[in-house]
């Protein structure tokens, strides 16, 4: 059920399956919900994983998912990721503020 509620959220803020960045995000947020140390490390030990699972390279995940952050800033739903950031977002975020916001809201979403 976690990963629909991943996808899910993802498609809310605008940024569609069509994008291989939306792969990654929905895997790299399992990932960070089950070892919090993926979160603490994003391009040391997340990337490279995802990167190892998809059969790709780390630079290729970081830019695919900059790319979903881009889109979804620019293009998606802003205002749903300034809702659930929790905090004001005066500039698009980073990847690792980015997945920390996403990880966050599905955490507290299950409890």
């Amino acid at each position: 059920m976690r990963n629909y509620e991943i996808e899910k959220l993802i498609r809310s803020l605008g940024i569609g399956a069509t994008y291989r960045g939306y792969r990654y995000l929905c895997y790299g947020i399992e990932l960070c919900l089950n070892d919090e140390n993926y979160l603490l490390s994003v391009s040391k030990l997340l990337y490279p994983q995802i990167a190892k699972t998809f059969y790709t390279t780390s630079s290729s995940v970081e830019r695919d998912i900059r790319t979903a952050i881009k889109i979804c800033w620019e293009r998606g739903n802003k205002e749903r990721l300034r809702q659930i950031a929790l905090y004001p977002l005066l500039k698009k975020p980073t990847s690792g503020e980015f997945l920390d916001i996403l990880v966050g809201h599905v955490h507290c979403a299950a409890l």
